[in-house]
């Protein structure tokens, strides 16, 4: 994002209102909803979802992180991504009216434990 929507977001100055909480909020519910978006995806009873939305002044923007899990015999990375893309879909509609030319990326799994085919962790992360 720009530096001057970078500034709107770190000042708590979007119209919208705090947009690192809501976009934590939306991608709860989104985490929440997978089965419903995501053809094919199991519905999942999640036991915990955690989004976690902060400004990196480096981009400069906002970095979503999402764990979800599960007691079960199937991952929920599924719904970590969910959570991830819409939080940052919540970002780009908060901030739109002061920047457009935003972008979204790097949308990735880095971690998944358990499930039947069992742990795998990014290597380049």
């Amino acid at each position: 994002m720009s530096q001057d929507a970078f500034g709107l977001v770190a000042a708590g100055a979007v119209a919208k209102g705090d947009v690192l909480a809501v976009a934590e909020v939306a991608g709860t519910l989104a985490a929440k909803r997978t089965a419903e978006l995501i053809p094919l995806c199991h519905p999942l009873g999640l036991d915990q979802v955690e989004v976690e939305a902060s400004l990196d002044e480096s981009l400069p923007g906002v970095r979503v992180r999402a764990a979800a899990k599960v007691v079960g015999r199937t991952g929920v990375e599924m719904e970590a991504l969910t959570a991830v893309s819409v939080a940052l879909l919540t970002v780009y509609d908060m901030v739109k009216s002061a920047d457009r030319s935003m972008e979204i990326q790097s949308v990735h799994l880095v971690e998944k434990t358990g499930g039947t085919r069992g742990d795998w962790r990014r290597t380049d992360a």
